[in-house]
């Protein structure tokens, strides 16, 4: 009898080769080495088996091919060696490099670069519909110059002068030159499209950010390099398991704001934004500028680092170079070192020592276990409210919302109820004081049985 085995219901893996390139006096974050590693586990993310990769050191790159025509050659035959589907460049390619690569390596091997395997990641993970929509513009983006190579084959049809109205004859002026335009045009209105859908995104975003400011609840915004645990710190400072967390790259996307205790009962929002990296591309940069807004507006950041990985400064500067091109210059910031319950005791000596000068500004704690998040808190708590200044106000009745806002966001010192409202004393946070501004109580009176008056809006 022969027994049928089940037929896998899902496609196999394609195969990736890696392709690395070290610029002789370039100044790169990560060696060639390293970042071949991540680029590995960009890969991995993206649902590719990799099978090998290998890197060139030059002095510029070749403006045919990137790598020379020699290493081009050398890698189809490692490709034809690995019988690989795909083959990644850890830099971005531009349209001519691409092409070039195409025609030595065959048609059947695709030829991407780090920005389209970052784009697609960015396209699987993306589950709201501003997510894809972000997503959706900047590979458009990115695809736009690339669209020649795609229509080669029409074009050859023309060949030279007749493609472009010269003596081809009938039926050979260009089909893949209109083919293209059409397709640029397209494009081009899909753009357009996409940027006033994220402009109405943006501008929500910018509605719900007033609505949290009338509110005067603080925001923290958590930052750091991708898979550094800032959905798994959320979870664990919510108590709960919302948000998705997994050991990859970007494996959350869309930013999530949740409400926190603080140590004395006060309430802030935690928002947990998109992961950074090395080489981010540009595009994404910009496609999502309206969520990283949220970056800017916050009252404070905190900066999540991976101390048990072993590029974790090299990870702190790429973050700090992605807040620099967001122009976040003055929002103050607190450094958590997170998964110190992974390390053991050499790991621990080279995280001291890689890490050296961060330790002491710097909290350490572990987002999977909850040790040092009670230490982490208190910090925020009291960067958050280091910046309280005195106040005397007399508040009527009718503007209840504000008597609550100064019990919850300030400390009261003083409390008499008198007519028509309620005389506080204390001290409120810089950024809630202006709210308060009309009820401010006016100097005392030399004579003596003055009363004191409150300056406020008639009624």
């Amino acid at each position: 009898m022969i027994k049928k085995l089940p037929l896998p219901t899902q496609p196999p893996s394609e195969r990736a080769f890696l392709v690395g390139l070290e610029v002789r006096g370039r100044p790169q974050l990560l060696g060639v080495e390293d970042s071949l590693t991540e680029l590995a586990l960009l890969a991995d993310t993206a649902g590719l088996e990799v099978v090998g990769e290998t890197y060139q050191k030059i002095v510029r790159p070749d403006p045919n091919t990137f790598i020379g025509s020699g290493k081009a050659v050398e890698v189809k035959e490692f490709v034809e060696e690995t019988l690989s589907d795909v083959v990644i460049f850890d830099e971005e390619l531009s349209p001519r490099h691409q092409r070039e690569l195409e025609d030595i390596l065959g048609e059947k091997v695709k030829v991407i670069d780090r920005t389209a395997l970052i784009l697609d990641i960015f396209a699987q993970h993306a589950h709201t519909r501003e997510g894809a929509l972000q997503v959706e513009l900047a590979q458009y983006e990115y695809r736009l110059p690339r669209l020649t190579r795609q229509w080669t084959h029409l074009a050859r049809q023309a060949g030279g002068a007749s493609g472009r109205g010269g003596t081809g004859g009938v039926g050979l002026r260009g089909p893949g030159e209109m083919q293209l335009e059409a397709d640029r045009r397209e494009i081009a209105t899909r753009i357009t499209h996409l940027k006033k859908e994220i402009e109405k995104v943006r501008a929500h975003r910018q509605r719900y950010r007033a609505k949290r400011q009338r509110n005067a609840m603080p925001v923290v915004a958590i930052v750091g390099y991708t898979n550094a645990g800032k959905s798994t710190l959320l979870n664990a400072l919510t108590g709960s398991d919302e948000v998705f967390t997994a050991d990859q790259l970007f494996a959350t996307l869309d930013p999530t704001t949740r409400r926190v205790e603080l140590p004395n009962k006060r309430v802030a929002l935690f928002t947990d934004t998109v992961g950074f990296i090395q080489k981010l591309p540009t595009m994404l940069v910009a496609a999502f500028r309206a969520t990283l807004e949220e970056i800017s507006e916050a009252d404070l950041l905190l900066h999540i680092v991976d101390s048990t990985h072993p590029n974790a400064r090299q990870h702190v500067e790429a973050v700090q170079e992605t807040l620099d091109e967001l122009n976040v210059h003055d929002v103050p910031v607190i450094l958590a070192l997170n998964k110190f319950d992974q390390l053991t005791d050499f790991a621990l000596n080279e995280a001291q020592l890689n890490l050296s000068d961060l330790l002491d500004e710097g909290t350490q704690i572990s987002a999977l276990t909850g040790k040092g998040l009670p230490e982490l808190l208190a910090r925020v708590e009291a960067e958050l409210y280091s910046m309280l200044v005195p106040l005397k106000v007399h508040i009527p009745y009718r503007a209840g919302q504000l008597i609550s806002l100064f019990h919850e966001q300030g400390i009261v010192e003083r409390t008499e109820h008198v007519d028509g409202g309620v005389r506080l004393e204390g001290r409120v946070p810089e950024r809630v004081a202006a709210r308060f501004k009309p009820y401010v109580v006016k100097a005392e009176r030399s004579r003596k049985g003055a009363r004191p008056k409150a300056q406020g809006p008639r009624s």
